[in-house]
């Protein structure tokens, strides 16, 4: 799926592998992730939750699929319930692509659709995003935003809809063509930030402009700030 483009290098990792697959050294070694999940969200442990977290904000670009808008990891980006209104009838998925010149929608038509599909209904609980890239429309009369990109930290994030595990969605060109798509847009060639928890505590001698300072304070000379 991935690896049709061959400046792709796709690997997997799954729940049931120590530390779920996502030890903090294969991480760092990670451009881009691709997280799908559905029935076993409260498995993943908060340390990995907390690790892939990190590394979206250092620079690691993520998508989330379908189900996954209730993962742990999505909800912590995007610090809302990411809840919506659903139904799984396979019905008919159309997929209109609202922003033509995006590189995500790169080589698609206008629309395409999807035989057989779980309907996903607004309201969507996530923040308002910086680009809306597709929005669906479902044979029930349901619409919703089906493609999302925001930024956290250095981080790429983008949400896409489609990928009930009991239809063939991923045998799809153009569910394809997005992801390849997706991979290589949420890809950042910056060096990643390596403090990107820090909060040093500049010392009045080293403020840019000469100060007196004044007033009691809490912190000792140089001490990190409180967490």
């Amino acid at each position: 799926l991935l690896t049709a483009d061959p400046s792709i290098e796709a690997e997997t990792a799954t729940l049931q592998e120590a530390e779920h697959g996502l030890p903090q050294s294969r991480l760092e070694t990670t451009d881009v992730l691709v997280w799908w999940g559905h029935a076993a969200h409260g498995e993943v442990d908060g340390a990995g939750e907390g690790r892939v977290a990190e590394q979206g904000w250092t620079g690691v670009g993520v998508i989330v699929l379908h189900s996954g808008h209730f993962a742990k990891i999505f909800k912590r980006l995007m610090g809302t319930p990411c809840n919506l209104t659903w139904r799984e009838a396979g019905e008919r998925e159309r997929i209109w692509v609202a922003n033509p010149r995006h590189p995500i929608a790169a080589g698609l038509p206008a629309s395409f659709e999807l035989e057989y599909e779980e309907m996903y209904g607004e309201p969507f609980g996530v923040p308002e995003p910086l680009e809306t890239v597709f929005i669906s429309w479902f044979q029930g009369g349901e619409v919703f935003r089906s493609g999302l990109t925001w930024r956290r930290g250095a981080g790429n994030i983008f949400y896409f809809r489609p990928g009930h595990e009991t239809y063939p969605t991923y045998h799809d060109a153009h569910v394809g063509q997005v992801l390849r798509n997706a991979v290589k847009w949420a890809h950042n060639p910056q060096p990643a930030i390596t403090d990107v928890t820090a909060a040093p505590n500049v010392p009045v001698d080293k403020a840019p402009e000469k100060i007196v300072e004044r007033g009691p304070r809490l912190h000792k000379p140089g001490e990190e700030g409180f967490r």
